[in-house]
Order: structure tokens, then sequence, then C-alpha cells
């Protein structure tokens, strides 16, 4: 059987699958499946500043309600039912204890001393590592991308700065140049990128008038584009490179470690095929690695990197003339009427 370990963070893990930031750690008994299955480490849900300030406003108007009581009231005490960050790190810290895998929390900030101030607090709970998202909506014409890219590299030495325990940086695909922007992070001392968070958008329901955010799954072949990028990484960073988005089975993971990714971050995939998939994509990985005679993952990471491609233009856009060229393909699996 072949050695699926791999370090990421600088911390070892069992194998390159990691449980990505989502709301399956609420349920005890899913977390206990996913590690009987053979997850490699976890990601906590997102602590959001936004969500923490939104509550203590609803704390405030809940407490205001009750300032003036009198006999006809029918409750005397306000109805709370959030805890703010200190339930959030409860639960971290329960979580921590109570599984056998590298668990690492997820922080979504805004201000550069709340990054800070929430970094030291879930470091507290005793967790392995911890992830930050950045990222930045565009909301003025005056604010320029270099401003915006210059404010989130500074945060990422603050909180390396405020803890001890590594931290990986989870960014979106939008910037005019990811892999400038990436080895900017790089050089600030981050650990580990995770490629890439996946936000979600706003839609306008024509019926109603009104906006809403639909909560969708991720597509399978959202995971292209992290493979573009983490082939282009690989070999060029001191921090590891974790592919996120559209990781639905062995053959994905299969393909991210080729083109150089160190780990891989699943949530999509649990939800829609139940925990038991994260035994099968082990299982499936361990035949494969058998057949090709590899030992290790470090056997075949970045295989079909462009540090090790004989193309270096395989994952750039002139490549793209060569399929444009053999368009003609295109017409053999969808003939026209």
């Amino acid at each position: 059987m072949a050695d699926l370990s791999t370090t990421y963070m600088g911390i070892k893990l069992k194998n390159p699958l990691i449980l990505g930031a989502s709301n399956l750690v609420t349920k005890p008994d899913t977390i206990k499946q996913i590690e009987n299955a053979g997850i490699g480490a976890i990601v906590y849900r997102s602590l959001f500043e936004e969500q923490i300030q939104l509550e203590n406003l609803q704390m405030d108007e809940d407490l205001g309600e009750y300032e003036n009581r009198n006999a006809e009231m029918t409750n005397l005490f306000p109805g709370l039912e959030h805890g703010g960050p200190k339930e959030h790190l409860y639960n971290l810290e329960k979580l921590k204890k109570s599984v056998n895998v590298p668990v690492f929390a997820s922080l979504n900030a805004i201000y550069e001393p709340t990054w800070v101030e929430y970094a030291k607090e879930l470091e507290k709970t005793g967790v392995d590592g911890l992830e930050i998202n950045l990222y930045a909506v565009p909301g003025y014409f005056e604010v320029s991308g270099q401003s915006i890219e210059d404010k989130q590299v500074q945060i990422v030495k603050a909180v390396k700065k405020a803890v001890k325990i590594p931290v990986s940086v989870k960014i979106g695909m939008f910037y005019t140049n990811p892999l400038n922007f990436i080895k900017k992070v790089d050089e600030a001392g981050a650990d580990a990128y995770v490629l890439f968070n996946r936000f979600f958008q706003p839609d306008i329901d024509i019926e109603n008038e009104e906006f809403h955010y639909p909560w969708e799954l991720s597509n399978p072949k959202d995971r292209m584009f992290a493979l573009r990028y983490a082939g282009l990484l690989y070999g060029n960073l001191d921090g590891s490179i974790c592919a996120s988005r559209g990781i639905y089975d062995a053959n994905d993971v299969i393909k991210m470690i080729l083109a150089g990714a160190d780990a891989v971050q699943m949530v999509s995939t649990i939800y829609r095929n139940q925990p038991g998939v994260v035994s099968d994509i082990l299982v499936d990985l361990n035949r494969w690695m058998d057949e090709k005679g590899y030992k290790s993952l470090d056997d075949f990471r970045g295989k079909f990197s462009r540090k090790n491609m004989k193309d270096p233009f395989t994952y750039q856009r002139a490549q793209y003339v060569d399929i444009l060229m053999k368009s003609e393909s295109i017409f053999k699996k969808y003939p026209m009427v």
C-alpha cells in the first residue's frame, strides 16, 4: 500500500484530503463518520466579523426592548439565540478535543485590529493552524486594486506576527495577476495558499422582485482554475499549495497533485455523496498509485507543473491557439443539424 502522507503548513497529514470550512462540523455524528472514513484534517467553519457585528446589534435591540418592564409583559427575559464569538470558540475547542486529526480554524474579518484579535482568540482553542479568508468586493470607483492588495498583504503580516500557529491564506480568483499577489503573500510569511475561495453572488428573483443569494454546491469543473494555478505555482513558493472547489473524486485529487498541490479541500462531494466518499477516494488513490508504481505522493507531485513540463506554454494562453486550430473535433462530439 502506498504512503499517502503529505505535509501541509509544516504539519504532517496522514493523507492530502482536508474537509473544507462548512457547516458539516456542526453535526458531531457526521464529523465522526468523516473522521472514520479517513479524512486527513478538518477546517472548522469560518468565524465572520460581520456576523458578530450583526449579532451584537441584534442583542442590543433585544435588550433594549426590556428596559421598560411592566406587569402585562408575557416574558421578562430577552430571547437571545446567539453567543457571538464565545460560542464559536467553545464549539471549535470542543471539536478539536473530539477528533484525532489536525483541526484548523477559519477567519473572515474586516479591519486589521479585529483580524489580529480574533486570530489570537482562535489560537487559544488549541487548533493546529489558522486559515484566513482574504476578500474584497469592489464597491467604490476610487479604490485601486493595488491599495486592496497592499492592505491584504499587511493583514497577513499582522496575523503572522500575532500568532505562533501556521497560517494559510484562502483567496478568491479576482486578482489581475494571482501569481504576483500570492508571491507577495508568500514573502509576507504565509504558510499555505488555498486555491480558491467561492463567494456567494447575488441573484434577482423576478417574480417577487427582490435579491436573493442562492446556495449551490460547487461544480466539478470548478477545479480547473485551481489546477492551472497549482501548476504555475509549484516550485516557486515556500508555502504549501492546497487546491479547493470542485474536488469530487480520486481523479480530481490525482490531477491536483500531478499539477503540484500538497493537499486538497473538499466539501460539496461530501454533501452530495455522503461521508463514505472520503474512504472511496482514498481507496481509488491507493489503487492508482499501486498501478503506476508510485510509493508516495512526492513521487508524482508536480510532475505536470510548469516547472517540470517540457512545453513551458502548457498553462499559458498561447496553448489556446493550438486548441482552436483543432476545433473541428467539437463537431464530431456535437454534430450540427
